[in-house]
């Protein structure tokens, strides 16, 4: 698909986009940390190099790494604060369904480009503490309706302010794990299966996000030391993680909004390095902290902010949302049709 889609004009013009783009982040912020009960907190840029803090995502990303000569320290731009995240929860004593929410902002210079994908990464990254009862698909369900809601809050409010926005959402996300949405549609590939959901239902929660299909292969790829894709839930399938898909119609695709799950405990952990013949990492400061009980129970991810405000915004681009680079071909076709970049 081309960066833009034929005949795309922008609804809200530069000025009114800028401010647009803050009242849904106060907006969505402030509904988030009040439906899930987290505090603000101030988080790193980057973490030392060789402490296993730094999310590995699929483990072929290259984070951006510097040294400090002054300190003798190499540190690496974070990916995400998926495990920085649990760490701190622990260290400062959070008590069960309490936690935190924090503005992250990441550099994978790795990543595909293009209007749904940037090197510059922006996402709320939220973790909360829970109990060992809260293990479930239940109480997964019950915190991602919590974050859809918030969302959904988000949109109506948006449109009162702006009201050439109109509300899209359906009024409920449907829970699919990928084991059903494999033989929902054996012959297509993952994001084709994403697509069909998303197109048909809105909205949804792809569940599993990590673990092997029957063809051998995960839907998606996922680290296996933080979220939970091997413990067996209610409906007798692998996984307490998964991804918030939403149907975009102005480009005709579907978009992650969120990536979460419940986290690894420590039999999951042990279990989840074995497969990915990553159990070297059991020997790094942050596994071994884990291991040997010192983190919390927790469930925790990450909501594209861009992309929460290209869609709720109905921008066809990150670019019109969000500073980052883009090609000299997409920069002349957003010139050409009169869109505005930010960058």
């Amino acid at each position: 698909m081309n960066d833009f889609p034929k005949g795309y004009k922008s609804i809200l013009g530069a000025l009114t986009t800028e401010s647009a783009i803050k009242f849904v982040k106060d907006t969505f912020q402030r509904e988030l940390s009040g439906a899930l009960c987290l505090s603000r907190a101030t988080s790193p840029m980057f973490v030392e190099k060789g402490k296993g803090i730094n999310d590995d995502l699929n483990g072929v990303e290259r984070p951006v790494s510097f040294s400090v000569p002054r300190i003798n320290k190499d540190m690496e731009v974070v990916h995400s604060l998926a495990k920085w995240k649990r760490m701190f929860l622990a260290d400062h004593s959070f008590q069960p369904h309490t936690g935190i929410y924090t503005d992250m902002n990441a550099l994978r210079p790795d990543d595909t480009v293009d209007a749904i994908h940037s090197v510059y990464v922006d996402q709320w990254d939220w973790e909360m503490v829970i109990n060992s009862e809260d293990r479930n698909l239940k109480y997964l369900k019950k915190v991602v309706r919590e974050i859809y809601a918030s969302i959904k809050r988000t949109e109506f409010l948006l449109s009162q302010q702006f009201s050439m926005l109109k509300p899209r959402l359906p009024e409920e996300i449907i829970f699919i794990h990928t084991r059903e949405a494999e033989d929902m549609y054996p012959n297509l590939t993952p994001k084709e299966r994403e697509y069909e959901l998303a197109k048909k239902h809105g909205a949804i929660f792809l569940i599993g996000i990590g673990g092997d299909l029957k063809n051998g292969k995960p839907h998606d790829g996922r680290a296996p030391d933080y979220d939970d894709w091997t413990t067996e839930n209610e409906d007798g399938y692998k996984g307490l993680n998964g991804d918030i898909i939403v149907y975009n119609p102005i480009r005709d695709e579907s978009l992650e909004l969120s990536s979460m799950g419940i986290r690894v405990n420590k039999e999951s952990l042990l279990e989840q390095l074995k497969i990915r013949n990553e159990e070297k990492r059991a020997d790094l400061y942050w596994h071994q902290r884990l291991l040997n009980g010192e983190f919390p129970l927790t469930i925790g991810g990450g909501i594209g902010q861009s992309r929460l405000c290209m869609f709720l915004l109905q921008k066809a681009h990150l670019g019109e949302v969000q500073a980052s680079v883009w090609s000299d071909e997409t920069v002349n076709e957003a010139n050409k049709i009169g869109v505005r970049f930010l960058s």
